[in-house]
């Protein structure tokens, strides 16, 4: 079982931001043995592929620079001339092989643990310059998986290799007896197939390598039950700090909310436990809103704020109850109690415009109905009134 610096055992698997600090860190699994694969057995394609006019360049090359008559070769301008022309010929003879042999590389890289630039990655760790993990490494359960797989790889390519030139062994000695002419291609084509059949060995090497890198970088990243703790706490932070920023937002909020009582038409209130304060534009098309609400203290302070900037207050209890239990704060009365808050409203605006000298005293209020479906109890529970039986 693998354990931290404090002897804790890693048994916990690999959070998300573990894996995604381990990706940013350049820690990502990667097999050595797939990268080779693709590169040897995309060289050989490559060179199957672009051989001949490789070789038919080549040879126009060595023809071009042998045929180079006495005054060119006294001449500086006309060699450095010829040397470009031959530098130009060669590079553009070898650019698909070379392109063949990027993209072979490229994709035996990315293959396994996919694309990534990590500029922690290109530091220098001062730490592997330490001579006891220098040995730790040295004599570690990778190091000699690593060398198992190097003794599997000589094993397996060298039988290979035997068998393939006991398969040639007929062709290559003909080789001897043959023209030049058709000896030159012949060979070429019997050393690519015997290359390719030889590189290909190395991909029952990446097969078995593949699985053990992705399991060994899981390994590494496991992580102890502690450290899945802590990196909870960091996430999503402390318990006690949590609570002291929710506090600081309820209190922000209220500061907030009591600052919009003074600008409220009207204050329902349940009396006792409930306060509700509602602010309506009269030339506005919405419903009232909410601006304020609370119950016990908070709805104490609410009918204090409302006093003290002369905010008409309305004892509705059903319908203070109702408004607080179904409607947020900035939030729209819902369509249910449009009729009830109507009437409380009419009341208030023909109190105003009296006590303005402009219209007569409106008659006490009656008591304010409000819909079943939204009638709350002190406790917030709907009250329903008793279903006939049907």
């Amino acid at each position: 079982m693998a354990e931290n610096e404090n002897g804790q055992e890693k048994t916990e698997e690999p959070t998300p931001r573990k894996l995604q600090k381990a990706m940013e860190d350049g820690q990502i699994a990667r097999s050595k043995e797939l990268n080779t694969t693709f590169v040897l057995v995309g060289g050989v394609i490559g060179l199957i592929s672009f051989g001949g006019p490789l070789a038919e360049a080549l040879k126009n090359i060595m023809r071009y620079n042998f045929s180079l008559d006495r005054a060119a070769a006294f001449d500086e301008q006309m060699m450095f001339a010829h040397l470009g022309a031959t530098a130009f010929a060669a590079i553009q003879a070898l650019t698909p092989f070379m392109v063949t042999l990027a993209i072979a590389a490229f994709m035996g890289n990315i293959l396994l643990g996919g694309w990534m630039l990590s500029a922690k990655a290109l530091m220098p760790k001062f730490s592997r310059l330490s001579l006891v993990k220098g040995l730790g490494r040295l004599f570690s359960p990778n190091s000699l998986v690593e060398l198992t797989k190097a003794l599997a790889k000589f094993v397996l390519v060298a039988s290979v290799t035997m068998l393939v030139l006991n398969y040639f062994q007929g062709e290559l000695l003909n080789l001897g007896v043959s023209s030049v002419q058709e000896a030159v291609p012949h060979a070429i084509a019997v050393v690519s197939y015997a290359v390719l059949t030889i590189s290909a060995t190395t991909i029952f090497i990446a097969i078995f390598d593949v699985p053990y890198q992705l399991y060994s970088h899981k390994k590494k990243l496991k992580m102890t039950l502690q450290e899945v703790k802590d990196e909870m706490k960091d996430s999503e932070g402390k318990p006690e700090v949590k609570g002291r920023i929710r506090q600081m937002q309820r209190e922000i909020a209220q500061r907030r909310m009591m600052a919009e009582v003074p600008n409220a038409d009207v204050v329902i209130t349940n009396p006792e436990h409930f306060s509700v304060a509602l602010r309506y534009d009269l030339e506005g098309s919405g419903a009232p809103v909410v601006v304020a609400k609370g119950t016990d203290q908070i709805a104490l302070k609410i009918r204090e704020i409302a006093v003290a900037h002369n905010v008409m207050m309305m004892a509705a209890p059903p319908l203070a109850r109702a408004i607080y239990f179904t409607t947020d704060l900035d939030e729209e009365i819902p369509s249910q109690l449009y009729l009830a808050v109507a009437q409380v409203l009419a009341y208030v605006f023909q109190l105003k415009a009296h006590r303005k000298g402009e219209g007569v005293k409106p008659k006490p209020m009656a008591d304010v109905e409000v819909p079943n479906d939204v009638s709350y109890g002190v406790d917030g529970k709907i009250i329903r009134p008793d279903t006939p039986e049907n």
